[in-house]
Formats: structure tokens, C-alpha cells, sequence
């Protein structure tokens, strides 16, 4: 696996992932954002589960164009008011390589080089206890805000204090939760913060 700043925003690096294999694909075209991956063997790597995606693409759109050896892929910006703070936005993972601890890992790597840029922290907001979970692996932490559309914001570097890390989970209680999130949390709520990744070098 190969670990790779394409850009920062103001370069507007673009990316062509096939949507039926990540989420938010729609979102790595934008020239607004700088993006960051991971790359390897997405069909042969140790590891991968899942099926193939049969769905058929619509009328027009070239497979080929498609960006075949991205694994995972952030995208993030520098927020509109603070120059010093960096966001990630829109992490995603190849369906057959979820739950490797990709996520966190691609997280870490963004947040450390926008140290060595300079930026004083890094944010993200999440609307799912998974995600939540992925970025407190990567040494992110809940700092008790939420986002206009109720996304529970995280930042770095942060106190990952015991008590804050449980307040977050329960932030989602109120929430319509799949049965596997709601098994997770309730897991989770007697839990301390769980270890970070070692970002990749």
C-alpha cells in the first residue's frame, strides 16, 4: 500500500472513483478540495471481502476513466474563516476493504503533513458512530460541537478524555440507527477512546 497527498486545495486535484465501489465519488471531481489516498491492489489485496459490484453503469460513463487502484481517498479544505484549520471532508473506502483500518490510517497522514504545513488543527464532522470511531483512532477527539446538520465535530490534536469520547457515542442515541450501530454503541458506551493507528511514515 502506497500512502499519497495528490494536492491541497488550492491545486484542485481531481479524482474518478466508480461510485458503486465508494461513497461520496461525486465529491472527489471538485477541483475545490485537496485530496489524499491510498493506493494498491484494490481486486487482490491481503484481505479484501465483499462481492463485486454488478450494477451497471449508466449509458455513457466509460469504466476505464475510473481510477482502478485507490483502496481509500479524503478529501479536505481549509476552513472559510480560519486559515489555520484544515477539514476533512468525504472519507471513503473501496466496499471490499472496509473494517482494515484504512480510514483512520488515511486520516493520520492527512493530519500530520497539515502539521507540517502549518495548520494548528485538524476537524472533521461525522454522522455515524463508525466514523466517529475511525477518527478517534487517528488521535482525533469530540470536542462537544455539532455542525448545522447535527454531525458531531471532531478535532486534532485534542484531550481524549474518557468521559468526552462516551458523550459523543451517546450524542447518536437519539438517532434512527441500523441495528449494527446501535449493537456498536452499545458496545462501545462503557469503553475507553479505543488505541490510534500508527500513521504510515
Amino acid at each position: 500500500m502506497e500512502f499519497e497527498l495528490l494536492g491541497w486545495p488550492a491545486s484542485g486535484p481531481t479524482l474518478r472513483l466508480d461510485f458503486r465501489k465508494f461513497s461520496y465519488a461525486g465529491k472527489f471531481v471538485m477541483t475545490t478540495t485537496g485530496k489524499a489516498v491510498i493506493r494498491g491492489d484494490a481486486g487482490t489485496e491481503e484481505g479484501a471481502v465483499g462481492e463485486p459490484n454488478d450494477t451497471a453503469l449508466p449509458e455513457g460513463v466509460d469504466p476505464t476513466a475510473f481510477e482502478d487502484d485507490v483502496l481509500a481517498a479524503v478529501a479536505f479544505n481549509e476552513d472559510r474563516t480560519d486559515s489555520e484549520t484544515l477539514w476533512l471532508r468525504y472519507v471513503t473506502v473501496h466496499t471490499a476493504h472496509r473494517g482494515r483500518g484504512l480510514g483512520p490510517r488515511l486520516l493520520a497522514f492527512v493530519a500530520e503533513r497539515a502539521d507540517s504545513r502549518g495548520y494548528d488543527r485538524c476537524r472533521i464532522a461525522v454522522n455515524n458512530p463508525f466514523a466517529y470511531e475511525a477518527a478517534y483512532r487517528a488521535e482525533f477527539a469530540y470536542t462537544g460541537r455539532h455542525t448545522g446538520i447535527a454531525e458531531l465535530v471532531l478535532e486534532r490534536p485534542a484531550s481524549r478524555d474518557t468521559d468526552r469520547y462516551r458523550d459523543g457515542l451517546e450524542q447518536f442515541l437519539d438517532r434512527e440507527l441500523s441495528p449494527a450501530e446501535r449493537e456498536f454503541i452499545d458496545r462501545k458506551l462503557g469503553s475507553d477512546p479505543p488505541e490510534t493507528v500508527d500513521p504510515p511514515a
